[in-house]
């Protein structure tokens, strides 16, 4: 029953809207007198037997261009109705509207080439939609703007034609039966002038040629455009590749706030060129004036310019599904979202009321009364005023959102003249006026390479109020200043960054506190300033997510991409959240344990990603080895799990299964030569630079025989070593081994030889003899840098890994490759006392702080003395030395219980 209701009511709603539709649209009357069957249909309620009743698309030649008026008559006849009666939504009429014209693009292009090379498909040709037919978004009566491209190479074309001549006939062909106009009417108005230098090149370009420009010659706002592109027609393979190359043109890495000013600039044209339909009311253009369509389209795409490059996600062509995704991202926040898309499909569907009644290109609410009630009354609204008086609250608000994203800018510029500018500097609070106008006016001087542009210059122009203000107030503003300094310097161009700081002033407090207190992130801002980018992220002061998140998320990219591509993108990737790490240290909002377990989960995964990537690629060559299976094995702090900023890898390489079985790939290896070569491009993977920076040293030195031994040794070979070979050193190190890349099989195999080799019996007094003489040789050969070097300084945390180390081996027990586990594993069996545990935490603690802020290992800065305090738990410099003191003493005390309880005959350099 309440089928047949629905039944009833779409019956008679569409009744009403084909009413509408005769009465108030002189267009849609003529469609409807014409299509007759479909007319009938709609009257009766049924829609899918008017579009079944639809002409076809005839391909016979002289048919093709009015069978497709036809069909485009009888497609605007449907759904204008269907959207009058409310039977369709606004997404289904645009949706319709775009599938049809993609139907006719591909029908036209289908038909050119048959005319001149009948046994041809369209291969070599493509067709990229752009604009609202590319996000699928049209109108009544849009036009098209497609770009047109050809491969030279595998177009065809007749004898002693050129590629281009031939690529031009068939666009030139495609064109004509698309926009020629008969008593039928037409098909689509197309544009071709959004095609590169449109008044100098020909209407179909080479692909090549397109690439290049968009990689180097592009302007802002093709960047914007190309956020819809898509290919509607021709050869699809053709139109992905042209795509997936510009990719980087459009979709930029670094967060790109230059496309604020691209498209705020665009604006001010529109606004400025369009003026007499800027204000509200009879005559306000709905696209172009102030509120209207354009700036909700805008709004949407400069943010997803600026964050798009970094989240793919937000890559969506229409505006609909942009706003969503960005208020998903938390790049706007829900209600704005909300707004903008109530205000669009408004704007819209009075947009689209306007273009049905005559079937006109046009955007704007007619200035004649009679006119303006005439389109209110096809919407169903009482007149004109009633019409104003639904639109104007949305306008209204559209435009003065829209107008915060080019705030006034309050700050005065700063002087031409360095007497006034000093004078400026000195009223900011800066104590060295005259050493901050000195830098100031050689940046101005276009001597350093950053800022010879112009465009350079004014970025900069704009930052420095807000900057030096900043500077003035942060703990350190001299050595702020000079990193600074030396961090443009270094800087191949530094627009963008200085835009992004211009944009988001919370930054600049953030750079400020940086640059004071964190040399390490300041040095790697030098090399790569769009580091900065990724602090803007609701994630970036939240702790590094579990490993499997992490994982799929360092593995993420875009389809296509190759190996080199991902080496990149995870340098990129990892770079980025080890700077924020940093940086959440720096601002106090995580504990700097947690910050140090961040980085560790970091290097693993990004371990995890390479080296199943490397592993894929090696095996597209030289197959897998059955039966055996590669095993890394973390030691060191990446045993542990908590690294610092600058920490390198402790990795062994093993393989599971028979050393002589060989692999059954093309070029086959025997499994030895196998898996060390496949180690040895993991280790690559992990280390060598590439254009998106280092990654991790990895120091390999920890396996069987050392740097003699093979870099991948056999999982049996290994078992056997530690068994008969092993130095003590090796079972020391051993305690912190941890498998940490391979199947939880060979995990779990890898594992038992672990465990097996750490419990069995030893001599307890040799073990502990030889570790007291390996820590006095460490002491000897590599002394602490000075009293704050918390790692090698007595009582520091190479003493308390000994001192874990040689009791775990000893009382065959505590085993965890965690050091504070370990720590409170042995004080839980009293072998340890439980003061330890807190030792270990402010010692690691302060070890994570110190590689960022001190990473020589010496006294910090006297400005960044108190945030290092802070950040391990003291209420100031005086207590945090004390509370070092009391952990250092308290770690020494057990330390040196264990060098006295070895035997003066014993070789102990520390007795």
């Amino acid at each position: 029953m309440a089928r047949d209701a629905d039944q009833l009511k779409n019956c008679a709603d569409l009744g009403q809207g084909l009413d509408r539709a005769r009465e108030y649209s002189p267009f849609l009357s003529r469609m409807a007198d014409r299509h007759g069957e479909i007319a009938a249909y709609l009257a009766g309620g049924a829609v899918d037997d008017a579009w079944a009743a639809l002409p076809a698309v005839e391909g016979e030649e002289g048919d093709i261009c009015r069978s497709l008026r036809l069909r485009r008559g009888g497609i605007a006849l449907i759904a204008g109705v269907a959207d009058l009666a409310g039977v369709w939504d606004f997404d289904t009429v645009t949706r319709t509207l775009s599938d049809f014209a993609d139907e006719a693009v591909h029908a036209a292009l289908m038909a050119a080439f048959a005319e001149r090379y009948p046994d041809e498909e369209p291969r070599g040709f493509a067709v990229i939609a752009l604009g609202k037919h590319g996000s699928q978004e049209l109108n009544y009566s849009s036009d098209i703007d497609p770009i047109l491209i050809f491969d030279p190479e595998t177009l065809p074309r007749r004898a002693k034609e050129e590629p281009v001549e031939a690529a031009v006939r068939i666009a030139r062909r495609m064109v004509e039966i698309l926009s020629a106009r008969d008593g039928d009417g037409y098909v689509f108005r197309i544009d071709l002038r959004l095609r590169p230098s449109p008044e100098a090149t020909p209407v179909a370009l080479p692909v090549e040629a397109a690439i290049s420009y968009y990689e180097s010659m592009a302007l802002g706002w093709e960047q914007a455009a190309f956020i819809r592109a898509r290919v509607c027609a021709g050869d699809h393979t053709l139109g992905d590749y042209f795509l997936r190359a510009i990719r980087p043109f459009i979709w930029r890495r670094s967060l790109d706030f230059g496309a604020i000013d691209a498209i705020l600039d665009i604006s001010r044209r529109i606004r400025d060129h369009y003026a007499s339909g800027q204000a509200f009311g009879p005559g306000f253009d709905l696209k172009r004036g102030r509120g209207g369509i354009r700036e909700v389209e805008f709004f949407a795409q400069v943010h997803q310019l600026i964050h798009g490059g970094r989240h793919p996600e937000l890559r969506t062509g229409a505006t609909r599904t942009a706003l969503r995704a960005l208020a998903e991202g938390d790049v706007i926040d829900q209600a704005t979202a909300h707004r903008l898309d109530e205000a669009y499909v408004l704007l819209r569907t009075i947009e689209h009321r306007l273009q049905m009644v005559d079937d006109r290109q046009t955007h704007e609410l007619p200035a004649n009364r009679d006119a303006l009630d005439n389109v209110a009354h096809l919407h169903g609204l009482e007149n004109g005023e009633a019409l104003l008086g639904l639109l104007r609250p949305q306008v209204e608000w559209v435009g003065a959102n829209y107008d915060k994203l080019a705030p006034d800018k309050e700050a005065e510029k700063f002087s031409s003249t360095p007497e006034r500018l000093t004078e400026q500097l000195a009223a900011l609070g800066f104590a060295d006026a005259e050493t901050a106008t000195t830098r100031i006016m050689r940046w101005r001087d276009g001597s350093v390479r950053a800022l010879r542009t112009s465009s350079a210059r004014e970025a900069l122009e704009d930052l420095l109020p807000n900057l030096f203000a900043g500077l003035a107030h942060a703990p350190d503003p001299v050595s702020a200043l000079n990193r600074l300094d030396d961090m443009i310097r270094r800087l191949p161009s530094a627009i963008n960054f200085f835009k992004l700081l211009a944009a988001q002033p919370v930054l600049v407090t953030m750079l400020t506190q940086i640059l004071s207190h964190a040399p390490a992130l300041a040095d790697d801002l030098g090399r790569r300033a769009e580091l900065l980018d990724g602090l803007i992220d609701a994630s970036a002061l939240e702790p590094i997510p579990e490993l499997p998140e992490l994982v799929e998320w360092l593995a993420s990219g875009e389809e296509g991409d190759d190996y080199q591509l991902l080496l990149d993108r995870v340098r990129q990737k990892i770079g980025e959240r080890r700077f924020a790490l940093g940086a959440q240290i720096v601002c106090g909002a995580v504990d700097p344990l947690e910050v140090g377990r961040g980085y560790g989960r970091l290097a693993e995964g990004a371990v995890e990603v390479l080296a199943r990537a490397t592993q894929e690629e090696f095996a597209r060559a030289h197959g897998r080895v059955p039966g055996c299976e590669l095993v890394i094995v973390a030691l060191g702090r990446m045993g542990g799990g908590i690294l610092t900023y600058a920490s390198d890898l402790d990795l062994i390489y093993l393989f599971t299964g028979q050393y002589n079985t060989e692999s059954d790939g093309a070029k086959a290896l025997g499994a030895t030569q196998y898996f060390n070569r496949l180690a040895q491009r993991i280790g690559n993977a992990l280390s060598v630079p590439t254009a998106s920076g280092p990654l991790y040293e990895v120091d390999t030195r920890l396996r069987p025989f050392g740097a003699q031994g093979l870099l991948a040794a056999s999982l049996d070979s290994f078992a056997r070593y530690q068994s008969e070979n092993a130095w003590t050193w090796e079972n020391l190190a051993l305690t912190r081994a941890r498998p940490i890349f391979g199947s939880g099989a060979a995990r779990t195999a890898v594992q038992q030889v672990i465990d097996q080799a750490l419990r069995r019996e030893r001599d307890g007094a040799m073990i502990t003899a030889d570790a007291v003489k390996m820590r006095g040789e460490i002491a000897r050969h590599k002394p602490p840098a000075g009293p704050l070097d918390i790692k090698l300084a007595e009582g520091g945390l190479v003493d308390l890994e000994f001192l874990v180390q040689v009791t775990q081996l000893v009382h065959r027990t505590g085993f965890d490759p965690d050091l504070g586990a370990s720590v409170r594993a042995l004080s839980a069996s009293g072998l340890l006392p439980e003061s330890m545990g807190a030792a270990h935490d402010l010692l690691t603690r302060y070890l994570v702080v110190s590689r960022l802020v001190s990473p020589a290992s010496t006294e910090p800065p006297e400005a960044t003395k108190m945030l290092v305090a802070q950040r391990c738990g003291a209420k100031d410099w005086a207590d945090l030395l004390a509370m070092l003191d009391a952990a250092r003493q308290s770690v020494s005390r057990e330390w040196r219980a264990i060098v006295d309880s070895v035997p003066p005959s014993e070789p102990n350099e520390e007795k």
